[in-house]
């Protein structure tokens, strides 16, 4: 597995659980307003950390950081897009051979992986992101095959799980409108959890002059996505 980076202690990344964040890289879009553009154009370099070397620390943190007694209780995995990665489901069941819960972030453009992690109860939480409607979805991630077939199935695959998930969408000026969430709405009618977040420029990112949605537009976006799922928050805004 191709580990390009870790952030030790993250009380943000994992709902109700303090976590060490895990980076892989790849990713199968080119989303101007990425925020692990790195993760993304840069894959060939060489990992940031070894898989073995990420294991000893895990071992070595459970339960303390920083000399501070702190219970480090889950491992979120990010990207770029970790489901392209075959290697996927071992490491995610080795995470929680250690005794760590386990978030997987991902785009659902591999629902077959999506599947069989569900089966196997490899991850007690998954984060998808909806980059838009789909009638928007190629210009917001930068390439015409959006794998619309396929984003579809791993939506409807994690709306039929027992495991914990969430939808989210990160706001950017200039991709996202009010009438745009009504499309959304209209899709993923019935969902329990959906978060709008705002786009905050990393320093690492794939396009440029980008900003994020004001929060009186990010409440009207809001509003119209409510008509079809009521408990849809605002995060970060």
């Amino acid at each position: 597995m191709k580990i390009q980076g870790i952030q030790k202690l993250t009380l943000l990344d994992f709902p109700g659980k303090t976590a060490c964040t895990v980076f892989l890289a790849g990713c199968n879009y080119r989303c101007p307003f990425c925020h692990n553009a790195s993760l993304v154009t840069h894959i060939d370099l060489p990992p940031a950390m070894d898989e073995e070397e990420f294991f000893a620390f895990l071992a070595r943190r459970k339960g303390i950081l920083d000399g501070v007694a702190v219970f480090l209780a889950g491992v979120p995995v990010p990207g770029g897009d970790p489901t392209l990665s075959p290697e996927l489901p071992a490491f995610l069941a080795r995470i929680r051979a250690a005794g760590y819960g386990v978030k997987l972030d991902t785009n659902g453009t591999n629902p077959a992986m999506l599947r069989e992690i569900l089966a196997q109860g490899l991850a007690d939480y998954v984060a998808m992101d909806i980059k838009n409607a789909p009638d928007k979805y190629a210009v917001t991630v930068g390439t015409e095959n959006w794998h619309e077939e396929a984003i579809r199935e791993s939506t409807a695959l994690l709306m039929g799980a027992d495991t914990d998930f969430e939808f989210r969408t990160t706001l950017v000026a200039g991709y996202h409108t009010p009438a745009d969430f009504e499309r959304i709405g209209e899709w993923l009618a019935g969902d329990e959890r959906y978060f709008l977040q705002s786009f905050v420029d990393s320093g690492d990112l794939i396009g440029g002059g980008l900003i994020g949605c004001s929060r009186t537009e990010s409440e009207r976006m809001l509003a119209v996505l409510r008509r079809y799922v009521p408990r849809a928050e605002l995060r970060g805004i």
